[in-house]
């Protein structure tokens, strides 16, 4: 079987001088220019919450064909949600294709803050692992395709990583889109890279935080944590809240990915990265070594989970992604 696996390297992604700016590439993946026009996906959407062995309850929606090819899970970044523009574009292109497509929220992300009263953080894969598990198990085609996008793309190869131990029913890859390796240099090139993305991340992670504290009045107050200035030290703040971490580094250190882990894999697993990514350090994919299960497409543009074109605005990643499925 993983012989016939398209190598990622067999593409590359040019796009139009015109779009090839970094920020530009990363700003227009959350655009909702991107879903302007018809949504098939949307139009059969069924809302559906998930009860996981954790205890823990996660909004999902699914979008069933009939006769379909397989199942698309995808899985959105940090402060995004199931209605990311970037998640609602590639749901809507691989249900046009043929494919039944679930998008599950990760906790406290989308309108699912009241689902549980425990608070979100990175190292929650249990929950997840058992809610990907749990949607594969009712699918009709038993051919499981995970799309993990930004911080989703490091739960997506850690559900990877788990299937060794614990297969999900039917998975036969999983596609990490410009996935955070270690979320200690990221969250510093965050704060300490163009402000923008400082400024993005901290607002959405606020806002949040406010929606959980109004849900859950007798558990939070977060009127320090509130005044952080950066991403990093609003981390800090909230450890106290997660009193099974030592410090903001033990925390990391749960979710941050080495060569090792991906020695380890039994599932094909492709990852898609560009060069000029502004939020994810780089130097933590030359440590890594590809193996029969393990490709890395290294792209010179594209942004943080861009990879678009213009005329027409297409996403160069989900072509390629439908390409080697096929």
């Amino acid at each position: 079987m993983i012989d016939r696996i398209a190598k990622p390297d067999d593409f590359s992604f040019n796009p139009s001088p015109l779009i090839r700016n970094r920020h530009l590439q990363s700003t227009l993946a959350s655009a909702h220019i991107r879903n302007i026009g018809d949504n098939s996906l949307q139009k059969n959407s069924q809302e559906i919450i998930i009860n996981t062995s954790c205890n823990s309850r996660l909004l999902s929606f699914l979008s069933r064909r009939p006769d379909a090819k397989g199942l698309i899970i995808l899985l959105h970044g940090w402060e995004g949600s199931s209605s990311s523009a970037y998640i609602l574009a590639a749901g809507n292109f691989f249900y046009n294709a043929g494919f039944s497509v679930c998008r599950l929220n990760l906790r406290d992300h989308g309108d699912s803050h009241h689902l549980n009263e425990g608070l979100f953080h990175g190292a929650l894969i249990e929950e997840t692992f058992d809610a990907v598990s749990r949607i594969a198990q009712t699918a009709d085609n038993p051919h499981i395709y995970i799309i993990g996008f930004s911080l989703g793309a490091n739960f997506a190869l850690r559900i990877g990583g788990r299937h060794a131990q614990t297969p999900v029913n039917g998975l036969k890859h999983i596609f990490a889109i410009s996935p955070p390796l270690d979320p200690y240099k990221t969250t510093l090139a965050i704060d300490n890279g163009f402000f923008f993305y400082r400024k993005y991340f901290l607002k959405k992670w606020k806002r949040s935080l406010l929606k959980k504290q109004q849900l859950f009045a007798h558990k939070y107050d977060f009127g320090k944590l509130l005044h952080a200035k950066t991403c990093m030290e609003l981390t800090k703040y909230i450890m106290p809240y997660f009193p099974e971490f030592p410090s903001h580094r033990d925390y990391f250190n749960l979710y941050t990915l080495k060569n090792d882990f991906f020695q380890r894999l039994h599932v094909p697993v492709t990852i898609i990265i560009s060069q000029d990514d502004p939020v994810i350090p780089l130097d933590d994919f030359s440590e890594l070594r590809e193996n029969n299960f393990f490709k890395i497409s290294r792209q010179r543009y594209g942004g943080h989970c861009g990879f678009l074109d213009i005329l027409p605005l297409s996403c160069w990643h989900q072509r390629i992604i439908a390409a080697m499925i096929d």
